[in-house]
């Protein structure tokens, strides 16, 4: 036990370096409020997605990515957020629930889409039980975050690019 905690005063809590990342994958439409920087909570929807991309959000608060050194945190109601995160192709079902969850988060309203489905529709586009993706409801994300699902340096670095204009 000594010697596992030996090792941690020793070389420090070992989290991911989010400096290597596929800038390719990452789309600013708008620039992030800075009164946000530091202080960050994303309520996050799945608008019908296959999951791949809730994983890769689910993977951000483990240890090994910590998103919450950057001061970003998930929130469970949409009154509570500043941001909105987008998984998946936008569904009949799924549409409302959309509308009603952006309508309660207060300004500014910032919107990021979270894969290739969240903007386009991505492989489901034209399915029956699909409205499409964001553009086709006419919402514009500040961020884009590209991928299939996109990785969780990705998914950090474009927040953190956000802010950076």
């Amino acid at each position: 036990m000594f010697n596992v905690i030996k090792t941690f005063l020793k070389e420090g809590i070992k989290t991911e370096d989010i400096s290597s990342y596929n800038e390719d994958n990452i789309a600013i439409y708008k620039k992030l409020p800075k009164t946000l920087k530091g202080s960050l909570n994303i309520r996050h929807i799945d608008c019908g997605s296959c999951n791949a991309c809730e994983y890769e959000l689910t993977a951000l608060s483990n240890i090994f990515y910590d998103i919450e050194r950057f001061g970003i945190r998930f929130v469970a109601s949409p009154k509570h957020a500043d941001a909105l995160t987008i998984t998946g192709p936008i569904t009949r079902n799924m549409y409302k629930p959309l509308l009603d969850a952006m309508k309660n988060v207060p300004n500014p309203k910032v919107i990021i889409a979270i894969g290739d489905c969240a903007m386009d529709g991505g492989i489901f586009k034209g399915a029956y039980g699909i409205v499409g993706g964001l553009k086709d409801i006419n919402i514009e994300p500040y961020i884009l975050i590209k991928g299939c699902p996109p990785t969780p340096k990705d998914i950090i670095n474009g927040i953190l690019k956000g802010f950076e204009g």
